[in-house]
Parts: structure tokens; C-alpha cells; sequence
């Protein structure tokens, strides 16, 4: 028994339930096929399980792309505002965080409930629990073997993610296919990622893991000023977690612990107004007490502070404030909250995500080469791309 539709759409996640409500409420009829027993399961963790569904400053100086420009046109036709619009007429409460970032007042659940409805109103089919096999153009359209036997559709849309965090069933399905249909595909990595630390450095700044300070993340001309946390495996926190999308392996990082405070100037006033305290202490009304004795035996400074001339005081800021440290690695796909790279934009029509020299091939979200900053941003992404491809599929 094969069972046909318009349109089939692999991956019951951000980007595929999106293309499939807006691809329904045309007319058109759809079914979406998922391996998972549930769906959205990305969106339901993220947020620390409130869901932080999209950035109010989301546009393409957001993103990561061999193409800089390919965002720009779904980006533009489904904004953040088009997704609060849906969010309010659900009822959903929200709230922003800093740095323009939208988080459920509840749960993350909310969102999945609200594509839900969407996608029955619709008149969406959802079909989880399906193992797709093959996949093969058919006479006007695709045919898809799975477990649950033969799906035909005339337009096929692949959002099956990319490689992030496989324990919640990523695979790299959609590179695997954009192969089988010959097209190119950007190196992929993790992304918004923890970095490690070689075993020596590691063991020096054991003392300091569990810690969280503002800093300042450089990268070549790129940075990012948000938390900075030290683990057991190296350095974390949102402002690791942005710059590792620009890091390569071999090269350095420059961080800059409390950027909105001039320490050496702290540490001059401290030596005039008492100069009987330690460097330590004076530091510790500033920073954590393990970070600053951390810092200041590192640097060798003992006894008064009035005992240390300004160069010394100069040194111990700069050691804080202009450190460069080469990450060994990064925790990979199991941490990674996105994939960096995937599908090859060139290959795409950027105004309906679909493949160029492939009638009825669409891709989208997260396995195409276009990656989010931290903050609600890769959310974004997948329900303007999606939303564009369920325009066109």
C-alpha cells in the first residue's frame, strides 16, 4: 500500500514542523515522517526547558554561513515578530532575557503543543516512530521506503538537524542524502560548543572549576562579552560557547576576565587607601576569592600591597584582563548545541530553501550551512526557512 501526499517532510523538529504548517494551511496535503517517539525533543530541552524560541535582533550579521547573504531573504519574511504573533495568539506567556532573548514564562512544551495544533489545524499528518530507508525520485516527485511502509509525495523536505547531541537521535541523514542527490556540502563541526584544555594547563586551573566571571572572548577581530565558566574539561559558559563557532583548532583565544573594570586602577586605588591589605584581597571585592588567588600566586605577589610597585600591580591586571590561552579541543557533537556547516547554500534557492537542479528537493534548518548565534537565534533560522520552504513545497 503506498500512500501519497504533496508533500513529505523528514524531521518532526523546529524547521520541519514549521514548513509543514505553513505548507497545510496552503492546501497542501502533508504528512511528516520522524524516527523519534516524540517530536520536537531539541526544542524541548532548550532553555534550560523554557525554550529560548528566538532573538528579537535576529538578523544576518547573526549568522555563520560560507555565504554571509544567503539568510537574508528568509530571515527577512519571517521575522521574530511573525513567530511572537503565533506565540500570543496561543496564549503562551513570555518574557525577555538579556541581549534580546525570548524565553517561555513555563515550558518549553508550550511551543511544541502550540506546532502541534498548528500542524492539526492544518491538517498535517504526524507519523513518529518511522525509520526512513531509501529514498528515490519517482515519476513527478520521491518515494520514500520506511518502516511503516511506502510514502510518495511531488515535493520533498529534509529537516533531520544536523549531528548535535546524538543521544537525542542526531544523525547525519540529510549529508548522507544531499550526497546521494550529488551536492556539495561544507565541512561540518560542532558548534556553540565547551572547549577543552590540554592536561597540564588543565590541572593548573583545576582549583578554579565550577567558577563564572563576566569576560570578554576574543577571536581575531570577532568577540563576545558574556559569562565565562571553568569546568573540569576546561572553559564553558555562553561567552565560550559563541566564540567556539569562530575557533579553530591551533589557534588562541584572548579572554578578558571583568572587561568592564579597569583592574590595575582598582588595584592603584586599593595601594593608596589601604595599603596593608594584600594584592589578593583587594582583588577578591572584584573577583571570586579562588580566581583572584588564583591570579596572584600565579604571578608571584606576596605580602602588602604597598609593598608592590606600580609595574607589578600592572602585571597581575594584565594577567587577568590580556590572557591568551590555546584550547586542545572541543567536547564535540555531545555537547555541541548546533552543527556548524552542512548543505552547501550555493546549491539552494535562498528564497524557498529549495535544491537548485533538483525539482522538489528542499532543505532546511539546521543541516544547511547556516548557523545561529547563542540566544535564540537557530530557532529563528528554522522557522524562517522553514516557513519559506512550506510557502513553496
Amino acid at each position: 500500500m503506498v500512500a501519497r501526499y504533496d508533500v513529505i517532510v523528514l524531521g518532526a523538529g523546529a524547521a520541519g514542523m514549521m514548513c509543514a504548517v505553513r505548507a497545510g494551511q496552503r492546501g497542501r496535503s502533508v504528512v511528516v515522517l520522524d524516527h523519534a517517539a516524540a517530536p520536537g525533543e531539541k526544542i524541548r530541552i532548550s532553555g534550560g526547558g523554557r525554550c529560548n524560541f528566538t532573538n528579537i535582533h535576529a538578523g544576518p550579521k547573526n549568522f555563520l554561513s560560507a555565504n554571509q547573504h544567503f539568510a537574508k531573504s528568509a530571515l527577512a519574511r519571517f521575522t521574530p515578530q511573525d513567530f511572537i504573533a503565533i506565540v500570543e495568539r496561543h496564549g503562551i506567556a513570555w518574557h525577555e532575557k538579556t541581549l534580546g532573548q525570548l524565553f517561555c514564562d513555563n515550558s518549553a512544551k508550550d511551543i511544541i503543543r502550540m506546532l502541534t495544533d498548528e500542524m492539526r489545524a492544518a491538517g498535517v499528518q504526524l507519523r513518529l516512530r518511522t525509520e526512513v530507508g531509501g529514498i528515490e525520485q519517482s515519476d513527478g516527485g520521491y518515494r520514500i521506503s520506511t518502516s511503516e511502509g511506502i510514502f510518495e509525495a511531488t515535493s520533498l523536505v529534509v529537516a533531520t538537524g544536523g549531528k548535535s547531541i546524538p543521544k537525542m537521535g542526531a544523525t547525519g541523514f540529510a549529508y548522507r542524502l544531499a550526497e546521494q542527490f550529488d551536492l556539495p556540502i561544507v565541512e561540518t563541526r560542532p558548534g556553540l560548543v565547551p572547549l577543552t584544555l590540554d592536561p597540564q594547563l588543565l590541572q593548573h586551573l583545576a582549583p578554579l572549576s565550577g567558577i563564572a566571571v563576566p569576560a570578554e572572548i576574543r577571536h581575531g577581530k570577532t568577540a563576545f562579552r558574556e559569562a565565562l565558566l571553568f569546568t573540569h574539561r576546561g572553559l564553558s559558559g555562553p561567552a565560550i560557547l559563541q566564540i567556539s563557532s569562530y575557533w579553530r583548532e591551533g589557534e588562541d583565544i584572548s579572554v578578558v576576565i571583568e572587561p568592564d573594570i579597569d583592574l590595575f586602577e582598582l588595584l592603584k586605588k586599593a595601594k593608596q587607601v589601604n595599603g596593608r591589605q594584600s594584592a589578593q584581597t583587594a582583588l577578591a571585592e572584584i573577583l571570586p576569592k579562588r580566581l583572584a588567588q588564583h591570579f596572584v600566586e600565579n604571578e608571584g605577589i606576596s605580602g602588602n600591597i604597598a609593598d608592590q610597585s606600580d609595574k607589578r600591580l600592572q602585571q597581575l591586571a594584565s594577567a587577568i584582563q590580556s590572557w591568551s590561552v590555546k584550547p586542545s579541543g572541543s567536547e564535540g557533537y555531545r555537547t555541541a548545541e548546533v552543527t556548524l556547516g552542512g548543505i552547501d547554500t550555493d546549491c539552494l534557492d535562498s528564497r524557498t530553501m529549495q535544491v537548485k537542479t533538483v525539482p522538489g528537493l528542499f532543505f532546511i534548518g539546521e543541516c544547511v550551512d547556516v548557523t545561529g548565534w547563542l540566544g535564540g537565534y537557530n530557532f529563528q533560522w528554522a522557522w524562517a526557512s522553514g516557513h519559506v520552504a512550506g510557502e513553496a513545497a
